[in-house]
């Protein structure tokens, strides 16, 4: 493990914000963006977290404080929702109090991209709580399961049991849903609570109001009474 010399690190203005490498399919920007703007609506009030999606980790417990991981998506907690008032190019550790993420998700591709075996060392080696990779499409290929929650226990990852996967640490707990985006299924990854219950999105949250007012209102007009009027 290297431990650099604070005064020697670069800062994030002289690191680059990405590695330029192109995603394999529109999953590894879609998933993770849509777990994003859930965020946004359940923690609207929250200014205390950052979800990073394909955005470099740099950190120095690698090789070089210069050479960053790239997950598909992470949570840190206990960080600022915006650097000094404007967005991150990076995630610079050591310019986060040495704040740690605590879930890192991978989502498979077509490429094996080290998910199972070089970045598993690399978040373990970083600290990350959680390790989450979703693997719809390959995980026979891989010789895993579809989704699969991995927890840091005593400095080794330990595979998690159950789904959707409550996280105490976050308050949140993750999982696999199949839905509709007008005329196409998909299947996605949601946050949870505790009950086990979705954290519906903004346009189930409104599609949801709407039937409910539609119920009130066929249940007025049973009752005789014009909605309309009232």
């Amino acid at each position: 493990m290297i431990q650099s010399d604070l005064q020697n690190l670069p800062t994030s203005a002289e690191l680059p914000c990405s590695d330029d490498t192109p995603v394999d399919n529109e999953d590894q920007n879609f998933i993770p963006n849509f777990l994003l703007f859930l965020l946004q609506s359940l923690w609207a009030n929250r200014v205390d977290w950052f979800f990073g999606v394909d955005m470099g980790i740099y950190h120095t417990t690698g090789i070089s404080p210069r050479v960053p991981v790239v997950p598909d998506s992470f949570l840190s907690l206990g960080v600022d929702r915006k650097k000094q008032g404007k967005s991150r190019k990076s995630y610079v550790v050591w310019e986060e109090n040495n704040v740690v993420p605590i879930v890192a998700l991978e989502i498979v591709s077509w490429t094996p991209g080290g998910e199972y075996e070089e970045k598993v060392k690399i978040y373990a080696d970083l600290g990350v709580l959680y390790y989450v990779i979703s693997n719809p499409d390959y995980w026979r290929r891989d010789g895993h399961q579809p989704f699969e929650v991995y927890k840091l226990v005593n400095g080794s990852y330990q595979l998690q049991i159950g789904e959707p996967y409550w996280m105490p640490e976050i308050g949140l707990g993750i999982g696999r849903f199949v839905r509709s985006f007008g005329q196409i299924e998909q299947e996605v990854l949601y946050w949870y609570d505790q009950t086990g219950d979705r954290h519906l999105a903004t346009d189930e949250q409104a599609d949801l109001e709407r039937r409910e007012n539609e119920r009130l209102r066929e249940r007025l007009r049973s009752m005789g009474i014009d909605p309309d009027e009232q």
